[in-house]
């Protein structure tokens, strides 16, 4: 693997376990996400929340199966699941204090995935004492994963293990830039000041799946990447890989995430074009 060891040591987490992970997440979604994509009868999809929050029974399969093989290898390991935090918040309030924990998205995307629409991913972040320290995005339907370690970079690796070092886009000037901008969790007074200044960036679009946002600003093809709404199992793996790509990502008020659930995500090329980038869609 060519992803370099970081700075930091883990006596129970270590480089070498990223391949094991890759394999998980291959498994997974060839056993049980990829037999049910455009195979979903009515009553295996329902929602959550609202009409916006669908969950259908891959999500809930695709979890189930990581979890436990998670758990065999790290039994004291807290498992952040965005399905079994759905039935049990409380487990969310764990994280921060946890020595080890995972924090999995089985298919983000999910509203793409059940309308069959090929633009949905498996996430995985890998926390130690409130620190992101490794990620993966995996693509299900290109059998590809986007992957790192902090202090390492990140990287491509195909299915044949062909891997390919990743940098983000190197675009400075907002009137240049076009990127993801999900207005629409914001408060009402910020969101719509957002939306009205997205006409002094060069384009905006939303693939209603953060994996895929995070994958095309990681491999350098779109410019920021602006949230309101920031689940961790949504957030931490790609947040952790933009920065290993060479980008700057921070809270709306400058301040580093950690998985924090509110004050908004802005993710841009370089400090100075945060800077640029917060003035002219937050301004």
């Amino acid at each position: 693997m060519s992803v370099r060891a970081g700075s930091f040591e883990a006596e129970r987490f270590a480089t070498r376990d990223l391949d094991g992970l890759i394999d998980l997440l291959r498994e997974t979604a060839q056993v049980e996400i990829l037999p049910r994509f455009r195979n979903l009868g009515a009553d295996d999809i329902r929602t959550k929340t609202g009409p916006l929050d669908p969950v259908t029974i891959a999500d809930e399969a695709a979890e189930a199966r990581i979890a436990t093989e998670l758990s065999k290898r790290w039994p004291s390991a807290l498992i952040v699941g965005e399905e079994g935090c759905a039935r049990d918040a409380s487990v969310l309030g764990q994280l921060a204090g946890a020595e080890l924990a995972f924090v999995l998205d089985p298919i983000d995307g999910t509203a793409n995935f059940a309308a069959g629409v090929p633009l949905f991913a498996t996430m995985l972040a890998v926390v130690m004492r409130g620190e992101t320290v490794a990620g993966l995005i995996h693509d299900p339907l290109g059998d590809e994963t986007i992957l790192g370690m902090r202090g390492g970079g990140a990287v491509l690796r195909t299915a044949d293990g062909k891997e390919t070092r990743l940098s983000v886009s190197r675009q400075t000037d907002p009137a240049q830039m076009s990127g993801k901008a999900g207005w629409r969790y914001l408060p009402a007074p910020l969101g719509a000041r957002v939306a009205s200044n997205l006409a002094h960036v060069a384009a905006s679009w939303d693939y209603r799946c953060a994996a895929y946002e995070y994958r095309v600003a990681i491999c350098g093809t779109a410019d920021f990447l602006l949230y309101g709404r920031m689940m961790p199992w949504d957030h931490l793996a790609g947040t952790l890989l933009y920065g290993e790509a060479g980008g700057h990502v921070a809270r709306f008020d400058g301040s580093a995430y950690r998985g924090e659930r509110e004050g908004g995500l802005l993710c841009a090329p370089d400090v100075a074009s945060w800077q640029a980038l917060h003035r002219t869609l937050l301004g």
